[in-house]
């Protein structure tokens, strides 16, 4: 009987999986790295490579803040900070504008290797923008929309301190006695969910301004009183992100793969659906002023336009050199070097970036409309810690 039970059980199973049944499950995301040569890099030698030299010294500055035993990206990707002394002390003596000596600097220090997921080379990379808004620091006239202040009740957990194996991810909620509870959800807190818990920073005069700023993360506010307030992220209410786009294309209200000029058109020309569509995205960005060079990405540093890219964090280690391969929204081929700087919550995978195009109108027509295939190489300290096995 029971051969008989293991017997049908095994044809059931067969049959699921033959024409007409479900489709077997997508394998999860996996970083693949293989050795390349630096022939191999589309356009390496016609990059300007000392341009990415002010990011990578940046990111040096971070890296080297840590112990040298740290290490540099989950499971070590880029070996350890100690990994780092040699290439990040031969950026600084480097002369400012020469490409021939940044070329041979990286030749000399790194490595490159071709990234791929589960063996799949192409990837999805989009661009985004820092967004300059008009705001007032108090409520008036068209200023009433609230760009708030991190709340006095949210908590946040980086799960990498507790379990470095859980990498970058974090947790936001509130406390309920010992137990932490989800935070709001944007419908939610524009209802009034969280009361005088968290405080207007500034009141912008337009929401659909406000929704893109969220949704870019850093911006510039240019207030009423003439001047400008830089802002970036203080935290979120840790609510998964939802596109807007996405939800237009569910709708039937635009078609899947608008564009964010599109998308800002739709919201603009829809002023009485707008403000339902914008809060059936759950996720809210609470922000904080930032004083000097900007904006702000999530390794810490301020952000150059056109050389640092936002990457998951769980398989491309932040501070880390770049090769990339895609195309600008006019046609023309993006080659060359950026640096992991940033992160965002729609960029998943080990093959998927975003471009930091910088500030104003500008750059929100290229960053939005760039929606292109592409390939990326990690650039790796040719010493890497011996204890990270299997890369």
């Amino acid at each position: 009987m029971r051969r008989a039970l293991a017997a049908l059980l095994a044809l059931l199973a067969a049959g699921c999986a033959g024409p007409g049944g479900p489709p077997p499950p997508a394998a999860p995301d996996r970083m693949v790295l293989s050795p390349a040569q630096w022939d191999e890099l589309p356009g390496w030698r016609d990059d300007t490579a000392a341009a990415v030299l002010p990011a990578l010294l940046k990111s040096c500055a971070v890296l080297q803040r840590l112990p040298p035993d740290h290490s540099v990206g989950a499971d070590g990707v880029g070996g350890t900070v100690a990994d780092w002394g040699a290439p990040c002390g031969a950026a600084r003596r480097l002369s400012a504008g020469d490409d021939a000596a940044a070329r041979a600097f990286f030749e000399q220090w790194f490595t490159p290797w071709a990234a791929s997921n589960n063996g799949r080379a192409e990837g999805l990379f989009t661009g985004y923008y820092e967004p300059e808004v008009k705001g007032s620091r108090r409520r008036h006239g068209p200023f009433t929309v609230p760009l708030l202040g991190r709340p006095a009740d949210l908590v946040t957990v980086d799960l990498g301190r507790l379990r470095p194996d859980l990498g970058a991810e974090q947790l936001a909620g509130r406390l309920d006695g010992n137990r932490l509870d989800p935070y709001p959800t944007r419908a939610e807190i524009e209802a009034g969910a969280l009361g005088g818990l968290a405080q207007p920073l500034v009141w912008l005069d337009d929401p659909v301004d406000a929704a893109i700023l969220q949704i870019q993360g850093s911006g510039r506010v240019r207030l009423d009183d003439g001047s400008v307030l830089r802002v970036g992220v203080a935290a979120t209410n840790g609510r998964k992100f939802v596109g807007l786009g996405k939800l237009l294309a569910e709708r039937g209200l635009l078609p899947a793969g608008s564009s964010m000029p599109d998308i800002r058109a739709w919201l603009e020309a829809h002023p009485s659906e707008a403000p339902r569509l914008m809060a059936a995205n759950p996720r809210y960005v609470f922000y904080r002023p930032v004083v000097g060079d900007g904006p702000i990405g999530a390794q810490g540093v301020a952000l150059t336009a056109g050389r640092s890219l936002a990457v998951d964090p769980h398989f491309v280690p932040l501070g880390v050199p770049l090769w990339l391969d895609t195309t600008a929204p006019s046609g023309e081929s993006i080659r060359r070097l950026v640096m992991a700087q940033d992160s965002g919550a729609a960029i998943k995978g080990p093959v998927r970036g975003d471009l930091f195009w910088g500030s104003g109108a500008a750059a929100f027509e290229q960053a939005g409309r760039m929606k292109a295939k592409g390939r990326v190489w990690l650039l790796l300290p040719i010493e890497r810690s011996p204890r990270l096995a299997g890369w």
